[in-house]
């Protein structure tokens, strides 16, 4: 789409709705480059405490002039659209908000591999997993109001709360009083390879980077050990396998 308009103003209505949706595309990526450069110059916890802070006030001014604007009500600064939706409904909406989420990482990594290579992208993907899995696990353990040292029942928990759990299957076992094994039982990414006739991705250089700051963030006493990620064989019950723990009594 070429644009001719000076000025905004001059725009025409489709131009003018396009760059809306690049206005929000903006703010978005702001407040994502101010976590960036506060975990740069702050280191990670400091940036997480920051992030949450700053969250806590901008959302509901973010929401209630989005809400005047749009025309939509909100109770508590939640959307009442969301309210009036049945438990099914709102179980969809986290399900597709999984798959976008999915889709915006893959575009992302292919867009660098078509760029450079495929060790590139991996690079960069494994240096953004160091970054989002703390965030995520963060993100998580204040919404459900998980305490400082949440142990491994609290692992558990969160690791049910994450994005992927909204798209893929997995299952927590008990293994010992004091370690649990995680399963990647079907993944999205490496099913949808796997129906392809491709081998699996290597993953195994971003899942332990991963794992082991998801659940050092949920719980700082915790340990992380891979039982099995490709490239690593596996078998058909599961891509990938993890051991979580507490050394001070496995």
């Amino acid at each position: 789409m070429t644009v001719s308009a000076e000025k905004p103003e001059e725009l025409n209505q489709n131009e003018m709705a396009m760059l809306i949706m690049d206005l929000l595309h903006r703010t978005i990526v702001h407040h994502t480059l101010w976590f960036g450069e506060v975990e740069h110059q702050l280191g990670m916890p400091k940036a997480l405490e920051i992030m949450n802070e700053a969250w806590q006030k901008s959302y509901p001014l973010q929401i209630k002039r989005l809400s005047e604007i749009f025309g939509f009500k909100i109770k508590e600064t939640i959307p009442e659209v969301l309210l009036s939706k049945d438990k099914a409904e709102l179980l969809k909406i986290m399900k597709e908000l999984g798959k976008n989420w999915l889709a915006g990482d893959g575009i992302w990594f292919q867009s660098v591999e078509s760029h450079y290579d495929l060790w590139e992208a991996k690079r960069c993907n494994d240096s953004c997993w160091a970054r989002f899995s703390p965030f995520e696990a963060s993100s998580i353990k204040k919404f459900l109001q998980l305490p400082e040292s949440a142990g491994l029942e609290g692992l558990k928990k969160a690791l049910r709360f994450r994005l992927y759990a909204c798209i893929n299957t997995q299952t927590i076992i008990d293994d010992t009083e004091q370690s649990i094994i995680f399963q990647m039982n079907d993944c999205r990414v490496q099913s949808a390879r796997k129906r392809k006739g491709l081998t699996d991705y290597p993953c195994k250089s971003a899942g332990l980077v991963e794992y082991r700051t998801f659940a050092e963030t949920i719980d700082g006493r915790i340990k992380t050990e891979c039982i099995g990620c490709p490239p690593d064989q596996h078998p058909a019950q599961w891509f990938c396998s993890w051991k979580f723990y507490l050394p001070d009594k496995a």
